[in-house]
């Protein structure tokens, strides 16, 4: 009598699974590999100490995955690294506060002031959270923060940093054109050759595995080599610290002048970051299920957490500002390679934090870092920053936005130019305007205001809805 063979084991880890602590050291080490080059390359654009950077969001990753098993019994497998939305508000304040645009890190009492605005973030990420819990869903959410408020928000802060990704890639860091004023060729050479070499790795890389998630990564090799004998590279830096030190900590200051612009400037950008975040939930979650399904074990149904989730993201976010390190983010190329390798594992992401927690330690590693010059920088945020606008574009898309709609139109009109107008046309993003300058001495942030005026607008549709909206109610 012929008997069925049974079925082969499906690989893959879930959520709660702990793989061996072998494998588990590698695809732990996997993800911090995935994380480094954003992680890092925003850190070195907001002047944040890397050393700290790393150890800090590593800790935070740890924190929001343990917060997750203890609020539903369940691992939320998200790895949170240093988010791109915030540099746009970070930059006005450094600036504001004497920091010239081609310094290497911002000393710990500007930092300080900074950190004040991340822990908005997380008070912001936590009682979004708690309106999505108390409400049932992401509706309630959206009356607030439609797409068209939170993708116009996203291009705002991308095309917004234009003017500094330009200034890093040539050398010229002046507010204003000074006719004469030229940009250095060789760094200008080395920016345009990052460029370069970040487009094609990103194109022609794409589908060719794990070093294909690393097109950032490879372009800031390419950059740093041809920096080298173009005397780009500062080579001094190296050997100055210990094999092992402590990263500088720095608790958020509450009473400069600047810490309430702050708080508004830099805590109003979490509004950029929710739908993100809600984004790679779904996600992560649908993954998650097809692996649990094939492997004949119970669903997960993680898209069920959305409120718990953007909780847990203000926790992170609020350990990144207690401690002096970026606002974060949970990421997207994480959950890529989570997809690719099957593996979604929370007791390897924690191991993961604990790796990046380590490499913030190793003052070698923090030399080498400070030795990139900023004109691969500038080159590499050319990039980034305008994919963060597309970003905004392609959610307004994904979300079909009629952009034909006048009141969509208004709204998104409104955000960009006093974002865009108010980022690159008045002194470092701040807009003149002479109201509350007891709060706001150097001016209202752009951005933040352009996303309060569009927040604002919506609402007033969401109170006394437009003709069409009544009609459309009614059938």
């Amino acid at each position: 009598m012929a008997t069925t063979a049974p079925a082969p084991k499906v690989m893959g880890y879930l959520p709660n699974d702990t793989p061996p602590f072998g494998q588990m050291v590698l695809l732990g080490l996997q993800h911090v590999l995935t994380m480094f080059p954003a992680t890092v390359l925003c850190a070195i654009l907001m002047k944040f100490p890397v050393s700290t950077v790393l150890t800090v969001t590593g800790f935070g990753t740890i924190v929001a995955l343990v917060g997750s098993k203890l609020a539903i019994g369940k691992y939320i497998p998200l790895y949170y690294g240093s988010s791109f939305s915030y540099i746009a508000a970070v930059t006005a304040i450094v600036i504001a506060m004497g920091v010239p645009n081609d310094a290497a890190v911002a000393p710990p009492e500007v930092i300080s002031v900074v950190t004040a605005g991340f822990i908005a973030t997380g008070v912001i990420n936590i009682v979004a959270g708690l309106i999505i819990r108390a409400s049932g869903g992401k509706e309630a959410l959206d009356k607030v923060l439609p797409p068209v408020v939170t993708g116009s928000v996203a291009v705002t802060i991308g095309i917004g940093l234009g003017a500094t990704a330009l200034q890093m890639a040539s050398g010229v860091f002046s507010s204003t054109f000074v006719i004469g004023e030229l940009a250095n060729l060789k760094w200008l050479a080395a920016s345009m050759i990052t460029l370069l070499a970040a487009f094609i790795f990103s194109v022609y890389l794409q589908g060719k595995g794990f070093i294909g998630m690393l097109p950032v990564l490879l372009a800031a090799i390419v950059g740093y080599i041809v920096s080298i004998p173009l005397g780009l590279v500062n080579f001094s830096a190296i050997g100055q610290s210990e094999l092992l030190r402590l990263p500088e900590f720095v608790l958020p200051r509450f009473n400069d002048p600047l810490t309430v612009t702050a708080i508004v400037g830099i805590g109003i950008m979490a509004i950029a970051t929710i739908p993100e975040s809600t984004a790679h939930l779904y996600q992560i979650s649908l993954y998650v299920d097809h692996l649990a399904e094939e492997q004949g074990k119970e669903k997960y149904n993680l898209s069920r957490y959305i409120g718990i989730n953007l909780m847990i993201d203000g926790l992170n976010d609020l350990v990144n500002g207690l401690f002096g390190s970026t606002a974060g983010t949970n990421y997207g190329e994480n959950n890529s390679l989570m997809v690719i390798t099957r593996n979604y594992s929370g007791p390897s992401l924690i191991t993961a934090g604990v790796i990046s927690m380590i490499l913030g330690f190793i003052g070698p590693l923090a030399d080498a870092i400070s030795t990139i010059p900023t004109a691969v920088s500038g080159g590499l945020a050319i990039y980034l920053f305008g994919v963060i606008g597309m970003q905004g574009i392609a959610l307004m898309m994904a979300e079909k936005v009629n952009l034909y709609d006048p009141k969509q139109l208004a709204i998104g009109a409104t955000i960009l130019v006093v974002g865009i107008g108010g980022n690159i046309g008045f002194a470092n993003g701040f807009l003149p305007v002479p109201i509350l300058t007891s709060v706001f001495p150097y001016g209202w942030p752009a951005i933040a205001t352009g996303a309060v005026l569009g927040i604002l607008m919506n609402l007033i549709t969401v109170w006394w809805k437009p003709p069409f909206e009544r009609v459309a109610a009614h059938k």
